[in-house]
């Protein structure tokens, strides 16, 4: 992951940190220093690493409820604001999405309420009004921290859970399509209503919020529109068919000359029949500058890749693409390579068959 540092991994799912987390944890490390000294400084980390082991939790909920229906989750990464399991693909069916959206914010309830009942039986419940993110006893406060994810999580607005919880019922009636439109619309109208309390109260984090959920409900809607425009399409019908290939003893100057002379920017490497690389754009130019135009495609190529039969849906190929290292896939039928596969193609395929669809849904019927 870019940016990200790996930590671990749990139930065979990658967990990283991205490197802005760290600098969150150093700032707030400082500011408690300067507040109270050394042991304010230990004790606020110690806090906001806690509450951060709640929101990855959290996640991991996500993730194992996703698991039972058969979906893979490529990674968790932790970010300042928040973390993010990213699944291979969101269930296709109504109730299996809302239960992977509840089972995030259920882990958060099961440990508010595990907190509250050692916080009471310990006899160490405090009032709540003078507490704050440092005062008052640590387990209270992760308590209420936990507290305050739920609620946050199930406002019924994109990105948050809550707005997969609305997706999920209204398509239980509705076409998916149209039950994120109406999500995805609330979001946006939620994210107006935080950005003027935001505006008008001069909180800045309200205004960061609004724009986090505003672009969250956008890329959703984004999404929708794209799994019902390329639904029920082989990969066939998105394929490049018209490419160049290269050979892995071919120079560096055969392969500018390609570029050059057409708009491809990725070769597939192949030597007899069999797709042995991938030459990237950025591989090609790297390669020109280390080795020179006289180096062989074999020495600059990318080998780990991966490949789609002409056959397999495009929605499902969409997924590994897009957790693909590289943006091209070669595509094979019969083991023979016949066409390239881009997310770049796949948009185009996509602005093609909404513009037909506006083209019908516009025409004055006969």
């Amino acid at each position: 992951m870019k940016w990200s540092l790996w930590v671990g991994r749990i139930s065979g799912i990658d967990v990283y940190i991205h490197f802005t987390f760290v600098l969150l944890v150093a700032f707030l490390g400082l500011v408690f220093y300067q507040a109270g000294g050394s042991r304010a400084a230990a004790d606020g980390v110690m806090f906001l690493l806690s509450v951060f082991g709640c929101i990855l939790l959290h996640e991991l909920g996500h993730a194992l409820a996703a698991r039972e229906f058969k979906i893979k989750t490529r990674d968790i990464t932790l970010y300042p604001i928040g973390g993010v399991a990213r699944l291979e693909r969101m269930p296709d069916k109504p109730l299996q999405e809302l239960w992977v959206a509840l089972a995030g914010p259920a882990v958060n309830v099961v440990l508010a309420a595990a907190l509250y009942g050692i916080l009471m039986a310990q006899g160490q419940m405090q009032p709540m009004g003078g507490m704050t993110v440092t005062q008052g006893p640590f387990l209270e406060r992760l308590m209420m921290v936990n507290i305050f994810l739920v609620l946050f999580n199930m406002l019924p607005a994109f990105p948050m859970d809550g707005g997969r919880v609305l997706r999920a019922l209204l398509a239980t009636r509705l076409e998916h399509e149209r039950a994120t439109q109406i999500a995805a619309g609330l979001g946006q109208f939620m994210a107006v209503l935080f950005g003027c309390w935001g505006l008008l109260s001069g909180q800045v984090m309200l205004l960061f919020i609004a724009f986090f959920v505003w672009i969250g409900a956008a890329q959703e809607a984004g999404a929708a529109q794209m799994k019902s425009a390329i639904g029920g399409i082989p990969v066939s019908g998105a394929m490049i068919t018209d490419f160049h290939v290269v050979h892995p003893h071919d120079t560096l100057r055969r392969a500018c000359e390609l570029v050059i002379a057409g708009s491809q920017h990725d070769f597939p490497v192949v030597w007899n029949n069999e797709v042995l690389g991938i030459l990237t754009r950025k591989d090609l130019i790297t390669g020109l500058a280390q080795k020179g135009e006289n180096a062989s495609v074999s020495e600059v190529m990318n080998r780990e890749f991966q490949t789609a039969d002409a056959s397999d849906m495009l929605d499902s190929v969409l997924a590994r693409l897009d957790g693909a290292e590289l943006s091209t896939m070669p595509v094979t039928r019969n083991g023979q390579l016949v066409g390239l596969l881009t997310a770049e193609n796949i948009g185009e395929l996509v602005m093609i068959k909404s513009a037909l669809k506006a083209r019908r849904q516009s025409a004055p019927a006969e």
